[in-house]
């Protein structure tokens, strides 16, 4: 079978800062996928498309019909740190690790089957966040000592370079950006494990469990870090509703109440978050994107 890697991955790798590097393991990855599936004794079913925007997933069986999940992922983007972050949840909200004996020799991960074309973006939007705040809940517990994840402050500080280098059409809010983090990291913060990457795409339907995480970018920090994602979700339907920037902060408002943060911590994370993937969808060319990205950041 051949694992020609899907569009959506090739795109979103060639935007990534060691952009040659992916592009060299994008070269190997058919044999790469052959071997990791030869080691793991799978069967193939099918490549998952479009897949994730960061990995190779393919649908598998073990000889007994046991269904699961084998995922790739470049180097570059750290499967290790994936691996201890589901290892450490246990398959306690989030997806869990079948088999970890060959992680070291291919970096793939095996995991359980879950519904790939079902996450929580199939429900209303009322359903869909009660159900993501379910999830993180779950997903935000110490960390392990001695952990090899990077902080919230470790992650945002190449993040704040960048944008201390911001077009002149986005400097103001990447001022803003900067100032607010600024003041977020000179107070005090909880130091939890996070998911990294959450939002409604990342939480699929499975078997065991109604609902559970996927695809974490695993880092330390905290949880108003984690939610700022989820603030924007289906932003699109966000740009376009007519309560626009009041309704992005009763969103805000509303999230922070249901997980018992502050809401000004969320407001300012999801600013300063907003506007760095705005900029970066900027440099990228991907201008419709990064408008609906920093006209939300604006509404902060």
């Amino acid at each position: 079978m051949a694992f020609e890697p899907p569009q959506r991955l090739v795109r979103a790798l060639g935007e990534m800062p060691e952009s040659a590097r992916t592009a060299q393991w994008l070269e190997q990855l058919p044999r790469l996928a052959q071997s990791a599936l030869l080691r793991r004794e799978v069967q193939v079913q099918r490549v998952q498309a479009p897949g994730g925007r960061g990995s190779l997933v393919v649908l598998v069986r073990y000889p007994d019909g046991t269904p699961a999940t084998v995922k790739l992922a470049p180097p570059a983007l750290r499967p290790d740190r994936e691996l201890a972050a589901l290892a450490h949840w246990g398959g306690f909200g989030a997806v869990r690790v079948l088999d970890s004996r060959h992680h070291e020799e291919d970096g793939a991960l095996l995991l359980e089957r879950l519904h790939p074309e079902v996450s929580l973006r199939s429900l209303p939007e009322a359903k869909a966040l009660l159900e993501a705040c379910g999830t993180l809940r779950r997903l935000w517990v110490a960390p392990a000592g001695g952990h090899g994840w990077e902080t919230v402050a470790e992650r945002t500080s190449a993040q704040a370079e960048v944008l201390r280098k911001a077009p002149p059409e986005t400097a103001e809010l990447a001022s803003a950006a900067l100032a607010v983090r600024e003041e977020l990291l000179a107070a005090p913060a909880e130091e939890l494990l996070l998911h990294g990457n959450f939002r409604q795409g990342k939480v699929l339907a499975g078997e065991r469990a109604p609902w559970l995480a996927v695809g974490p970018d695993p880092m330390v920090g905290e949880r108003a870090y984690d939610l700022a994602r989820l603030v924007r979700d289906r932003i699109e339907d966000q740009v376009a509703s007519s309560t626009g920037a009041s309704g992005a902060r009763r969103r805000v408002n509303k999230l922070a109440d249901a997980l018992e943060m502050d809401r000004e911590r969320l407001r300012g994370w999801t600013l300063f978050r907003a506007v760095e993937s705005g900029n970066r969808a900027l440099a990228a060319g991907r201008r419709q994107d990064a408008e609906m990205l920093l006209e939300f950041a604006g509404w902060m």
